[in-house]
This record gives C-alpha cells, sequence and structure tokens, in this order.
C-alpha cells in the first residue's frame, strides 16, 4: 500500500523548524569558530611578547657582553704594550677611570669633579699615556697629526722644507745656526746644517706617507712602528725645533722691516730671553729635549708653525678660566686640532674623545 503524502500544509510547518535548526547550527559553529579563533590569538600573542621580550633582552645582554669585552680587550693590549713594548713612547688607549684610579691617589670631591668634568661636560673617554721625558710636548703633537692623517701645512706645500737649513745659512746669513744643539747629543759644528737635513728630510717623507693613508687603523699600526723607534723620533722632533726657529726668523725679519707679524712673535719678542732667533734658540730651543720642554709662549709658535690648533686641558687649573686654553690664541677656524691633557704644565698626555 502505498504511503501517505503529507499535504501542503504539513510541509509548510515544517519549513520553519529546519530553518530555525540550521540557524543554530551555523551559530554554534561561528562560536566555536569565534572561541578558537580568540584562544589562538591569546596563545600567539603571548608567543609574540614572550619572543619579543627574549630577543631584547638577548641584544641587550651581548650589547652589555660587547662592551665589557671591548673594555677588558682594551686594557689586555695595554698590558701587552707595556710588558712587551717598554719603548713604545705613546701607549694604547686607557679608559678616563681607570687612569685616574691609577694616577689620582684618594676620592677626594676635587679629584670627583674632575672626573665628572673630563667624562661628561668635556666627553673624554680614554687617555693615551706619553713618555714623560722633555719632548713629550712635541711627540703628542706629532703622534696625533700623523694617526689623523693631516697634510701639510700651506706654507710647507709652497717650499721645499729639506732646503730650509740651507736658506737661513746663505739667504739669511745665520752663521749662529752652527750653535744648534740636538737635545740631549749637544751637538754643534760644521756639520749642522747636514744633519739638520737629515732631519727635516725624515719629517718630510714620514709627513708625506702617512697623509697618504687613507686607512685609520693602518695608520696607528704605523704609528706603534714609528713611536717605539727612538732614533727616529728624536730625529722628527729635532726637525719640529728647526721649523719652530725657521719660523721665529722669518717673523723676526719681517718685524724689522716694519711688516705686520702675529702678536704671539710680538710678545716673544718683548721676553729679554728671546728678544731675536740666537737668543731664542740659546736660551730656549736649545734645552728643548735636554733639560726642558716646550713653554706655552713654545706651543704656539709650533701650532703656528705646524697650522694646527693645540688644545690643552691643564688640570691643576681646575674650575678656572685658565683650565681650557688654545695655542695660539689667534688660530684660524680652519686649522685642524689636536689635544693635550697636562697637570703641571711640563708633562702631557693625548685625551681621547
Amino acid at each position: 500500500m502505498a504511503a501517505r503524502r503529507s499535504p501542503p500544509q504539513e510541509r509548510e510547518r515544517q519549513r520553519p523548524r529546519d530553518s530555525a535548526a540550521g540557524n543554530d547550527q551555523v551559530h554554534s559553529w561561528t562560536l566555536v569558530t569565534s572561541q578558537a579563533l580568540d584562544t589562538a590569538w591569546r596563545v600567539g600573542k603571548g608567543s609574540v611578547t614572550l619572543a619579543v621580550s627574549f630577543l631584547v633582552g638577548t641584544l641587550c645582554y651581548f650589547r652589555r657582553l660587547h662592551l665589557y669585552l671591548g673594555h677588558r680587550l682594551k686594557r689586555w693590549i695595554g698590558y701587552l704594550q707595556r710588558r712587551f713594548k717598554r719603548n713604545l713612547s705613546v701607549e694604547a688607549e686607557v679608559d678616563l677611570l681607570s687612569y685616574c684610579a691609577r694616577e689620582w691617589k684618594g676620592e677626594t670631591p676635587h679629584a670627583k669633579l674632575m672626573r665628572k668634568e673630563l667624562f661628561w661636560r668635556r666627553h673624554i673617554k680614554c687617555v693615551r699615556q706619553v713618555r714623560r721625558d722633555n719632548y713629550d710636548a712635541l711627540r703628542s703633537v706629532l703622534f696625533q697629526i700623523f694617526s689623523q692623517g693631516l697634510s701639510f701645512p700651506s706654507w710647507m706645500k709652497e717650499k721645499d722644507i729639506a732646503k730650509l737649513p740651507e736658506k737661513l745659512l746663505f739667504s739669511q746669513g745665520c752663521n749662529w745656526i752652527q750653535q744648534y744643539s740636538f737635545g740631549p747629543e749637544k751637538y754643534t759644528g760644521s756639520n749642522v746644517f747636514g744633519k739638520l737635513r737629515k732631519c727635516v728630510e725624515l719629517l718630510k717623507a714620514q709627513w708625506t706617507e702617512f697623509s697618504g693613508i687613507k686607512d685609520y687603523h693602518k695608520r696607528g699600526s704605523m704609528c706603534n712602528i714609528l713611536f717605539s723607534d727612538a732614533v727616529l723620533e728624536y730625529k722628527l722632533y729635532e726637525a719640529l725645533k728647526f721649523i719652530m726657529l725657521y719660523q721665529v726668523t722669518e717673523a723676526y725679519e719681517q718685524m724689522k722691516t716694519a711688516k705686520a707679524i702675529p702678536s704671539l712673535f710680538r710678545l716673544l719678542f718683548t721676553r729679554e730671553t728671546s728678544s731675536d732667533p740666537l737668543s731664542f734658540m740659546m736660551h730656549h730651543l736649545n734645552s728643548v729635549g735636554d733639560t726642558c720642554g716646550l713653554e706655552q709662549i713654545d706651543l704656539s709658535v709650533l701650532g703656528y708653525s705646524l697650522e694646527v690648533k693645540i688644545k690643552v686641558f691643564r688640570l691643576f687649573r681646575f674650575n678656572s678660566r685658565d683650565f681650557e686654553v688654545c695655542y695660539p690664541e689667534e688660530s684660524l677656524r680652519e686649522w685642524p686640532e689636536v689635544s693635550l691633557l697636562t697637570e703641571n704644565d711640563c708633562h702631557y698626555h693625548i685625551p681621547v674623545f
């Protein structure tokens, strides 16, 4: 017997029930999916936050480790140089705090203020200690000129400085230059011009070589080699002394003809012990490297001769207007700058910024 078919009215009543059941099923799946996605987002967000925190912590750790190892490496290099390269006249960089702890005994309020001034206001991070002798001012200046790869002064580019000794003798009749003394060697005599020429030729050759090197690290390595050879060093310093004498002689000749000269030379010639080039050489320059170093006026002559501004931090003048001074005072703005650190105006070190 055939099954009885539902009338149209029954089918119409069944459709809403089927539609409601479908909607409930869709809502249930939507709710489950939303909850699953929300749970997955919370888990993923927590994982990402944890991963970022871990990454930041790792980067901070390696940064501190890098700074620590760099500090230890500098100290180790300095130790090796002091241990095995005792003839190195300019030592490796030492951080300022280590230098202060070693050189300044006691934690006095004055020492704390001075250390704060140097580190935070002057931005001095390290110090290169320079051998304590009567050439150390010349050594400190020349080391920075070579390590920075500075070029020749403008006036040296126009003249062959190797011929300056003969120029003083034959063109300007400076026979008195035979009394020139080479520091502790106290060499004088008829061959003084030949000896001076060799010194100046060495300075010219070394300066040309260093100024032509663009790589900073290579210049540093060559400086370590050069400034561990005492014989070559002293020849370079005597060449610098002679260049200072040449500039003093030039200024004196200009003054005699009523030409304008820089004020530092007028001040130099007002002293009884340096009223002319001969007295400057006999009373001051001949003693440099032997019994004394450069005086403040000599630093001005040196800076003028090399066309560099020499900035000096004088620790014994801390908290006074003379704490930071420049030689010469009337240096030109385009001149490069080198810096010195001194505790007594006698011995100098090199600050590193």
